[in-house]
């Protein structure tokens, strides 16, 4: 009976965490959301529902997703292959090398590939996927690393090639993060905003810059909350199927520990090797062109960054801008990481309760949601506060929280549930309350995972654009807004400022990742 009561005590205080983080989405996710699309519903939002060019616009958002999608799982396998059974001088510098595109702002990347493509949809399709290899990397290499080898090397002994042990055993066993990792990819790629708004032009428009043109431009709240509704549904379902797959890979995870170590490649997986670097060397391309360009005139773009640009385009310096993110992304993270770590909490405690996978759903879906749609219900609804939040400085900060914190829980929730659930119910036999558990358990055997969510989600807050480009004064303008407004005014000065100041949010990134990558070494979690 002690037992029972002992491996009942740990679950139940620690489960109340969940109620934080569903207010904060319940006040600033879901609240302004439903405002928008309530008040869009009064018009006659199924008449643009019915009208070929929003299908046009769905099959475009879902071709264009599918496209990178696939590329970016065709790319990211070799160098989920190399991170995880390859022994590797630096191996470190090669995982950073590989997440920072993913954590590099969209106008940074669409910059990139507008200066080496010109724009399209093939630009928009690599630049799509040159975000998201870093995310079946490292998602499915995290669990290739725990395969156990003793199959594909019975396999190997019974006369199958290399090919058909890969397809007929190793592939099998991959499938739950290829799966979740597919899921991620389509998501991220299906509601891209700032690439597609940078390299579509007004020619190839997805959903998302779709529902940004009627908001702000056309104010069609009609046609963008059936816009945002069709969103919606497609993101909930994706998430769905997301979450099926995720729940299989930390399973798996769980059941195995990490095999034994990397090795040198022999035979045939040097081919495999080969792919990989000439993916690494992709992802490096469009990063090298950006410095380059930085540099076209000198150093006549970083010395311009003290100014407001050609003609005064802006109304901040360049400087004052950096100095806008880096306050609204230290705010944000310290928001996401308070949030995000209650949600994981609160999961486990609830792991074995039926509505775990729909409440695991709810925090993924402010990545999938129109983030124009959150700012403009923001500025109807929140008048309504104490304090009128649409004029504070605090705007930001809560829209970028909303961005961060699912992608807190997803690097810290399956280090949590890899945790042996003997050692909580040992310290609460032995008398240690809940949050004496967490203290002593959980929080030791996280707390790498924690530091690295922290620096993860910091550059992620430092970059984000989309809810920021529609929510931030223009004395409260961020560096990635900066860019972005550079980047649509003429004047060579303005490219020159520009690339500038993408070059400097890539340093930054990459000497925050490769902290985070330190932080990480051997740990679990998703990107």
């Amino acid at each position: 009976m002690g037992a029972a009561v002992a491996r009942g005590r740990p679950g139940l205080s620690p489960a109340l965490l969940g109620l934080l983080p569903l207010g904060f989405l319940a006040v600033f996710f879901a609240w302004p959301v439903a405002a928008i699309v309530r008040r869009g519903l009064d018009g006659d939002a199924l008449a643009v529902l019915a009208e070929g060019q929003t299908w046009a616009l769905v099959g475009f958002t879902v071709g264009q997703a599918a496209a990178a999608t696939a590329v970016a799982v065709l790319a990211g396998m070799p160098v989920a292959f190399l991170l995880a059974r390859v022994r590797l001088p630096g191996a470190a510098v090669v995982r950073a090398l590989v997440l920072v595109p993913f954590v590099l702002p969209t106008v940074v990347v669409g910059l990139a590939f507008r200066s080496l493509m010109g724009g399209g949809v093939l630009a928009i399709v690599l630049a799509n996927a040159f975000f998201n290899v870093a995310v079946v990397a490292r998602t499915v290499g995290g669990l290739w690393a725990h395969l156990d080898r003793r199959a594909e090397d019975a396999a190997r002994s019974l006369g199958a090639s290399r090919l058909r042990t890969f397809t007929s055993v190793t592939l099998p066993a991959l499938t739950p993060a290829l799966g979740s990792a597919a899921a991620v990819v389509f998501l991220f790629c299906a509601t891209s905003f700032g690439v597609v708004l940078l390299l579509g032009g007004a020619r190839h428009r997805t959903l998302e810059t779709e529902i940004y043109l009627r908001t702000v431009e056309l104010l069609d709240l009609s046609g963008a909350a059936a816009l945002s509704l069709l969103q919606v549904a497609a993101v909930v379902a994706v998430l769905v199927l997301g979450a099926r797959a995720r729940r299989r890979r930390e399973s798996a995870l769980a059941l195995r520990p990490r095999a034994e170590g990397t090795r040198g490649p022999s035979g045939g997986e040097w081919w495999v090797v080969g792919a990989a670097g000439v993916v690494l060397a992709l992802l490096v391309a469009p990063i090298a062109s950006l410095v380059v360009r930085s540099f076209d005139g000198g150093f006549a773009g970083y010395a311009a960054l003290s100014g407001t640009g050609f003609r005064g385009s802006l109304s901040v310096t360049g400087w004052e801008a950096a100095m806008n993110s880096l306050r609204a992304a230290t705010d944000a993270t310290v928001l996401a990481l308070v949030l995000g770590i209650s949600a994981s909490v609160a999961l486990v405690a609830l792991r074995r309760a039926r509505f775990v996978d729909a409440l695991d759903t709810a925090l993924m879906l402010p990545l999938g949601v129109s983030a124009v749609t959150v700012g403009f219900g923001y500025l109807i609804t929140l008048d309504a506060l104490p304090g009128d939040l649409r004029t504070s400085a605090a705007l930001v900060p809560l829209a970028q929280a909303l961005v961060v914190t699912p992608l807190v829980v997803r690097l810290v929730l399956p280090v949590l549930r890899s945790i042996d659930e003997r050692l909580r119910q040992a310290a609460a036999s032995l008398g240690a309350g809940p949050w004496r558990v967490w203290r002593e358990v959980d929080l030791p055997l996280a707390a790498r995972s924690l530091l690295a969510a922290a620096g993860f989600g910091y550059v992620v807050a430092l970059g984000e654009f989309g809810a920021t480009s529609f929510l931030a004064r223009p004395d409260t303008a961020t560096l990635p807004v900066v860019i972005g407004r550079l980047v649509a005014r003429p004047g060579e000065l303005n490219a020159q400022m520009a690339y500038a100041a993408c070059t400097l949010l890539m340093l930054v990134t990459v000497a925050v990742v490769l902290v985070v990558e330190r932080l990480r070494a051997g740990e679990l979690g998703e990107f």
